[in-house]
């Protein structure tokens, strides 16, 4: 059975709502398998005032039983604290109170567009859903997937690299999982911790400026086999699941897989990866331009995805805009925002990056049953020879 999750929900609604279905039974659940990865979406420096008031938990409410999976959907429900103070306003029934309309549409948002697209005459249908508190919703599935993936041997991981105009330096060598033991002690999710520090102070200048902050994360995934995704077809190729995963988050406006592009002013003798064979490790490269990907396949390399944020449109000194009612000149509509969310995002995009592999996991390996996963995994490796470093 393929994997596939959908998500339903309004940011400031009664709740939002995440199915996966697709995982094999007799995975082993815990809550806090979950709710860890909720929690730290919610972290960083730069974060507004929603965070003090939402904490996020995930409700299983199907799929699974005495903490294993069963093989059907798993559906989970993740409240939304702040609907006690929107009910009017975000009530699934129609209310007495007469509910002031919204009609000051954001640069950068969705709102125009989708007032255009739908008919609407009220902004909030658009951005409600819009939204980026609906990434909550796919952490929480990406956790399902994570933990399928950790019985596969594969781990996830994130951090970020750019924050305004504060880039880290390029690490020297191959980053490990061990490296990335103390990223969410860092207030930014920053590996660098002189980089760190610079990074807070580039968000508290922006804040004092009323501005907001974009920046650059990356995922890495380690333990993968080569061969995951294919070149037959387009719609196949691992690299292009994986940035249309990466750039359905909203506010992405740039991803690169391996050193992306960095590699367009490259010779080709600097951009491949040379080809080795050794008795105790089999075939392996010295160097993953290619972030582990050739072909829109893994390689078996670690696989490496970083994605570009752009700076948050709900400004605390909003830009100029028109009333979609009276077609008058406006300020965009304000309402409570983050100055950068950019940590935020890398834990998003570990759970997308995290649901792409699983679902590439479940077309190779199939299984009804996790058991019979592992044990066609154990077959491929010894049928293809991989040696994982």
């Amino acid at each position: 059975m393929p994997l596939r999750f959908t998500t339903a929900g309004e940011s400031h609604g009664p709740a939002l709502t995440a199915v996966l279905e697709g995982l094999p039974a007799g995975l082993e659940l815990r809550p806090e398998d979950i709710d860890r990865d909720l929690a730290r979406r919610q972290l960083g420096h730069g974060r507004g005032g929603r965070m003090k008031i939402e904490s996020d938990r995930a409700e299983v409410t199907s799929g699974v039983r005495h903490g294993r999976t069963l093989g059907s959907p798993v559906a989970m429900r993740v409240a939304n604290r702040d609907y006690a103070n929107w009910e009017e306003r975000m009530n699934p029934w129609p209310v007495e109170a007469e509910v002031a309309e919204v009609h000051l549409p954001r640069p950068g948002h969705a709102d125009l567009a989708g007032v255009q697209k739908y008919g609407f005459a009220d902004v909030r249908n658009v951005l409600e859903r819009a939204s980026a508190r609906e990434t909550a919703a796919r952490v929480a599935a990406g956790a399902l997937a994570r933990v399928y993936l950790r019985a596969m041997g594969v781990a996830v991981y994130s951090h970020v690299t750019r924050i305004g105009s504060i880039a880290a330096p390029a690490l020297n060598g191959a980053l490990r999982p061990a490296d990335f033991a103390a990223v969410d002690e860092s207030p930014v999710r920053c590996i660098d911790s002189e980089s760190s520090a610079a990074m807070v102070e580039e968000i508290n200048r922006a804040r004092k400026a009323n501005e907001s902050l974009g920046g650059v994360y990356e995922v890495r995934a380690y333990g993968l086999v080569p061969g995951l995704g294919s070149y037959v077809s387009w719609e196949d190729r691992l690299d292009g699941r994986l940035a249309q995963a990466i750039m359905s988050i909203q506010a992405m406006k740039g991803v690169g897989v391996g050193e992306g592009f960095e590699l367009a002013s490259l010779p080709g003798s600097h951009a491949h990866d040379e080809i080795f064979w050794s008795d105790d490790r089999g075939f392996y490269r010295e160097t993953n331009h290619a972030g582990g990907l050739e072909g829109g396949m893994t390689t078996g390399d670690p696989l490496v995805v970083s994605g570009a944020m752009k700076p948050l449109p709900t400004l605390t000194k909003p830009l100029r805009s028109v009333d979609i009612a009276t077609k008058e000149p406006a300020q965009a509509l304000r309402e409570r925002t983050d100055s950068c969310t950019v940590p935020a995002a890398a834990v998003v995009g570990e759970a997308m990056v995290a649901l792409v592999l699983a679902a590439a996991y479940r077309e190779k390996f199939g299984g009804d049953h996790v058991d019979d996963a592992v044990a066609a995994l154990r077959a491929y490796r010894e049928r293809s020879g991989w040696k994982q470093d």
